[in-house]
This record gives C-alpha cells, structure tokens and sequence, in this order.
C-alpha cells in the first residue's frame, strides 16, 4: 500500500454548528456482562429521543491540533495552488487579493456536524494529553500527567474502548504515530497516576485483550532500569502477533496483532510525514489495514487514531512539519470516509484534537497582512531529522557557518544571497540570529547572559534547528508562541450516524457521554 495525498482534499466549506451542551461527569457503574449486537442497540441521545447506535466508529485525534493546525494546512495547500495560478497567469496582478482563491479544504473540514471543545483539566487552563485525552475516553476530569484515574490517583475509570469491547462485544483498534504505550492512545486502555509509567501501561495494553494496536513502537519495553521482561515476548505469550516489519504487516490479515511500523525514527515513533517515502507505510496504511482486521468481527468495531507528531511538531516549532502531518492524517480519515460510503447507516467518524500545542497563529509582525505560506514547500526535512543526520555531524566535525548554510539552502531554500525579491533570502538580522544559533549548537556558545532568552529563543531544542523553523515559519507568515500546550478550544467534528449531537460548543468530556449514551454503555 501507498497513500495517495491527493484523497485528504475537499473543495467544501467549514461551518459550525451553534448549540450548547452541557458539561458534567458520569457516575461509576457495573458493565453489564452480555454483549449487545450493535445493530440491536437503540439509545437515548443528550436531547432524550431515541437514536441508532453506530456499528462502526472512528475516533481520530490530532494530538495538538485545534483550529489553527487545521486552517494552517488548508491555507497552505491553497497557497500553493495560489503560486501555481501566478506562474501560470503571470499578466495577473500579484499584488491583489484578486487571484487569491482560498483555501484548499480538508476532508473532514466538510463533515455535515461542526463543534468545539473547551480543554482544561483538573489542574490547567493549558492541559496534557493524558488528562485530555482521560476526558474524551471517559467522560472525567483528572490532573495533567494522570490516565484514567482520578485526581487522587486510586480510583480508575472504565474507557469508552473498554466498555464497548466488554458491554457490546465491539472489536477495538488504537492506532498512532507516535509510541504505542504514549499517553493518548493509552488513555483508551490504561489507568496510571502517571503517563510516564510505560513498562505498566504496555503491561495494560497486553491485557486489554484489543484486538489490533499499530504503529510507534513501546517505551522502555523491559522496564525503565532494562531488566523486565520484555513487552513484546509477553504479549507474544498473550496470544498477540507481534509484527515489526511493512512485509509482515502487509501478510495479516486478523488479530489480535500489534503492528510496530518498521522505519522507527524519533524516541521510536514514526517518521514525520515529511520525512516518510513512499516505500514506508503512512498512518493511512495503519488505518486501512486496521479496518480489515477489525470488520471480521460482525457486532461492529472501535477505531481510535492519533496523529500524533502534529503535537511533537509544534513543540518543537516545526510549522512545515505540522502541516505534513495534518495532512496525514486527513489522509487516514480519508480510509474512514471511504469504508462509510459502504456502511453509510452504521458509521460515525469523529475527528477531534485532545488540546492545542505551540500556540500556532497565522500571521507575523514581520510581514503585517502578508502571508506566503507556500514558502513552507522550500522545507524538505522535519527539525529532528535535521538534528539526526546533520547537527550531529556538525558538532562532530566542527563544520563551518559557511558549509551548514549551504545545507540550509538545500533543506529549507534559506539562502544568504539571490535575486531582488526573494523572500527566501536571509535578511542580516536573520543571518545574524543564525549564526548565533549555529555557535549554540555547534560550540556551545552562549547565545544571551539571560537564561530566560535562551529559553525563548530555544526551548529545549537544538537552537540551529529551532531557529531556522522560526525563519522559515516568519517569512511565511506563521508565528508559534509557545513550546508547550495552550488553552483554546478543539474543533469536534463528526460524520455519519449521529453527527448532529456532535454540534455546539461544550466540554471535552461530553465527546464520551454522546457516545456512550447512543452507544448505550451502562
């Protein structure tokens, strides 16, 4: 398989539903013992009328991604179609508004219901994913850090996932770009204090009894001291097919399974989509192969994807990176969009993002009303790769300012010198915050007496790499506040059996009580 990028597209318009719902919390209780055919299902919805329970349901969560995430990645594609249009009509006036024709929409920017959700947690108007994602998968609130238990860390809470593999006999599927044992995609299986225990939470994953798990591999697999037993010969031992090559991967055809992607890169995750070739499977691929595992049970499935490097890339400032991965994941819900035109009354698709990372903003002191965010295409590698295979070598070999530029122009078209015009062309106070950044990174230089400039100017990233992002990201017209999460609110936005509920403005924890209550989960 080979995801196409094209299908993540949609010519249609975003609108946004205007209803408000309300937010509370559900009350403990024992799951009835025998499964429910979901075709059997009928449920009351948050309005008290009766609904059809959705056979099939998938969750995707942009991890990070709220508003500006999604619009940033339309804007862009609808740039390039933009600069295409010029080279294309070059009597135009380019200095008009006039051949500006818009954004380019996402899939799911088109779905038939549009709501938002507001994201605090226990302790933070700038929440975590796990508490987060503890709020969509359970309906609670809990503390930054914690999964699935409460603010004490001694009561646990029953996951969507879980009910419905228990109460209704669903098939479930997790599936991220990120590790497996990472706190969104544990958050559907797992009930930790902490989302850094990683050898007990993929001890959770192997006894959930899932039946499909796929993508980044497992943190700390024999413990955080390396003398565990192994994660992956235990869920072998379980019962689980481990597969950790594409070629095996592409051979399963039934679970339970869990797929580790082949071409790890960073902390074990998936590469960035920028960085993925079309030899390597995308999260599309995880997506496609999922369904065909998982429709072999015949009560209905759960599917929960992540995206999960769109939040890795913002932390890191990494504006090109986070719209390749967006896109990526427009593409995976693309799978879902495709499998509900063949059961069109028994799915519900949700796409949602647990909070916002970065504080991305389209647009830039630095070029007023302008953007040209088609100058993201000169980007061809993620921050991390760059780290990887190029500061790496730098700092080994002492390479001179001069040589890294011509690096520089090559991955992300900044170039010293060129043509009247160019904005590709580094300005001197540009060069100079470079070449600052380089002595950084490369020397060990300090780049301000104050500590909290360098944690400005930085964070906690390789200054080369983070400053030629905050280059590229300013000329195009995108600035990020932040190295961490904000406060805004998600868009919720739904597709198929039930969207409507999903309309309005509401609390994180209500994406769990509509489900479950036309789920009809006890």
């Amino acid at each position: 398989m080979n995801w196409k990028r094209p299908l993540a597209l949609s010519t249609a318009a975003l609108t946004l539903g205007t209803a408000l719902a309300a937010c509370g919390n559900p009350t403990a209780a024992a799951p009835d013992p025998t499964p429910t055919p979901a075709a059997e299902v009928q449920s009351l919805s948050t309005t008290g009328s009766t609904v059809k329970a959705p056979k099939y349901v998938f969750l995707f969560i942009g991890d990070g991604m709220s508003y500006p995430q999604i619009q940033s990645t339309s804007d862009f594609l609808g740039a390039l179609n933009d600069a295409d249009y010029r080279q294309a009509q070059p009597s135009l006036d380019d200095n008009g508004g006039a051949i500006l024709d818009g954004p380019e929409y996402l899939n799911f920017m088109n779905f038939e219901a549009a709501g938002s959700a507001v994201t605090y947690d226990s302790n933070s108007f700038a929440p975590d994913s796990a508490s987060t994602a503890t709020s969509i998968s359970t309906g609670y609130k809990t503390y930054s850090g914690s999964i699935n238990v409460d603010e004490t860390g001694t009561i646990s809470y029953e996951t969507i996932a879980e009910q419905l593999h228990a109460q209704k006999g669903y098939s479930v599927g997790v599936i991220t770009s990120v590790n497996l044992n990472h706190a969104t995609p544990a958050a559907f299986y797992a009930h930790q204090a902490s989302r850094n225990d990683y050898y007990d939470i993929g001890l959770e994953l192997i006894d959930s009894g899932f039946e499909y798990f796929a993508g980044g591999g497992l943190l700390k697999p024999t413990g955080a001291e390396g003398d565990q037993a192994d994660l992956y010969a235990l869920a072998e031992k379980a019962g689980y097919h481990v597969v950790k090559t594409q070629a095996e991967a592409e051979q399963v055809t039934g679970g339970p399974v869990v797929i580790i992607d082949e071409h790890l890169a960073d902390s074990d995750a998936m590469a960035y989509e920028i960085d993925r070739t079309d030899d390597m499977w995308a999260l599309a691929d995880y997506v496609e192969k999922g369904i065909e595992v998982l429709s072999q049970d015949k009560d209905g499935f759960f599917m929960m994807c992540e995206g999960g490097k769109i939040d890795w890339a913002c932390h890191a400032n990494d504006a090109a990176s986070t719209i390749h991965d967006t896109q990526a994941l427009a593409d995976a819900v693309q799978v879902a969009i495709d499998f509900a035109k063949e059961h069109a009354d028994e799915t519900l698709i949700l796409v949602t993002g647990d909070h916002e990372t970065g504080g991305l903003t389209i647009g830039f002191a630095g070029t007023d009303y302008d953007t040209y965010l088609d100058l993201l295409e000169s980007q061809k590698i993620s921050y991390a790769k760059f780290d990887s295979d190029y500061v790496s070598r730098y700092k080994e070999d002492k390479t001179s300012f001069e040589d890294v530029l011509k690096d520089v122009e090559a991955l992300f078209g900044l170039k010293p010198q060129g043509e009247e015009g160019d904005k590709l062309v580094l300005t001197d106070y540009e060069l100079e915050q470079l070449r600052a950044a380089y002595e950084k990174s490369v020397n060990g230089t300090a780049a301000s007496q104050y500590e909290q400039e360098e944690y400005v100017l930085y964070g906690t990233y390789e200054p080369l790499s983070v400053t030629l992002t905050h280059i590229i990201n300013n000329k195009s017209g995108i600035s990020l506040t932040s190295y961490s999460h904000t406060g805004l609110p998600v868009a919720v936005l739904a597709h198929g059996v039930n969207a409507g509920q999903f309309n309005g403005y509401y609390d994180n924890t209500q994406i769990y009580h509509k489900l479950a209550g036309m789920l009809g989960i006890a």
